[in-house]
């Protein structure tokens, strides 16, 4: 936990930003509370308090000076509601990513004269029914909402959506939008079922190629793995190469079989031709 004083705001990065503006670092410090920014001397366009711990945007000097001021990742649940007497040239607030709930929480920003560009995104506020609407009712002169330009059509939907006071207090009293829990599977059990082979009933002709896997393995652990396959009457992927040969075999030699079956009919026929021819010449031979 560190505190904000003279020492920490020298030591800390200051220098020109991209757009020109004289900036300081006091980015992810822990610092819990805003206090001694005085020591500044008003020297900056820019301050960056993003990533410390700090729960109220309060306790800050007069800077006329400041045109942007960072506040993302922090504890932000309240304002100070004479915020803007103290910042009358703050054109740029970032709120992102604090823990905002209310929308009655968002009324001191319109304490600042020239606020145009404003993020409140990850904040609870912003799942709030109608709750764009209704900062840009507030903020007049807001061009930029959470990145998104504010525009005319908004403005005048707004204007018509708030423009009795029983319309804004029903709404800064409506509850947070809440999404219905979405159920996860489990990333270890997702891993495990795509790593898991699937496995498919053996043919008798794959029992036969396990058995012969058996009968030529070579330690003790491809007997154990091939015994198991076989009795549990699955045959896991890897196994089915097992039987590629076989079934080739069992082509070749139903192949086989038919040719030599064939061969041996005709050499029958030729047999039987020859015999004929030798008893029709018998009784030549005899006259």
């Amino acid at each position: 936990m560190v505190r904000v004083n003279a020492d920490l705001i020298w030591k800390s990065p200051h220098f020109f930003n991209a757009v020109k503006e004289r900036e300081l670092d006091l980015r992810g410090n822990k610092i819990p509370v805003i206090e001694n920014l005085g020591a500044t001397e008003d020297q900056f366009d820019t301050l960056d308090l993003s990533d410390n711990e700090i729960v109220k945007l309060e306790n800050l000097p007069y800077l006329n000076r400041l045109g942007t001021l960072i506040m993302n990742n922090n504890r932000i649940t309240r304002i100070n509601p004479n915020i803007g007497e103290f910042l009358p040239k703050l054109h740029t607030l970032i709120l992102t990513n604090n823990r905002i709930v209310n929308l009655v929480e968002i009324d001191p920003l319109a304490s600042i004269p020239k606020l145009q560009f404003l993020s409140l995104l990850d904040n609870n506020v912003t799942k709030k029914p109608n709750y764009r609407l209704y900062v840009i009712h507030r903020l007049k002169n807001l061009r930029v909402l959470d990145f998104k330009k504010v525009k005319s059509k908004e403005r005048l939907e707004a204007k018509n959506l708030f423009a009795s006071k029983e319309a804004i207090e029903e709404v800064q009293k409506a509850p947070v939008k809440t999404s219905p829990p979405v159920e996860t599977r489990n990333v270890s059990e997702a891993t495990e079922e795509q790593q898991t082979p699937k496995v498919v009933a053996p043919t008798p002709e794959q029992i036969i190629a396990i058995k012969a896997a058996i009968v030529n393995s070579q330690t003790l652990e491809e007997v154990a793995r091939l015994e198991k396959a076989l009795k549990s009457g699955q045959l896991p992927e890897d196994l089915k190469g097992l039987t590629d040969n076989m079934v080739l075999d069992n082509v070749a030699v139903k192949h086989g079989d038919k040719v030599h079956d064939g061969k041996g009919q005709g050499d029958d026929e030729s047999n039987d031709t020859e015999e004929q021819r030798s008893t029709d010449s018998t009784p030549m031979e005899q006259e």
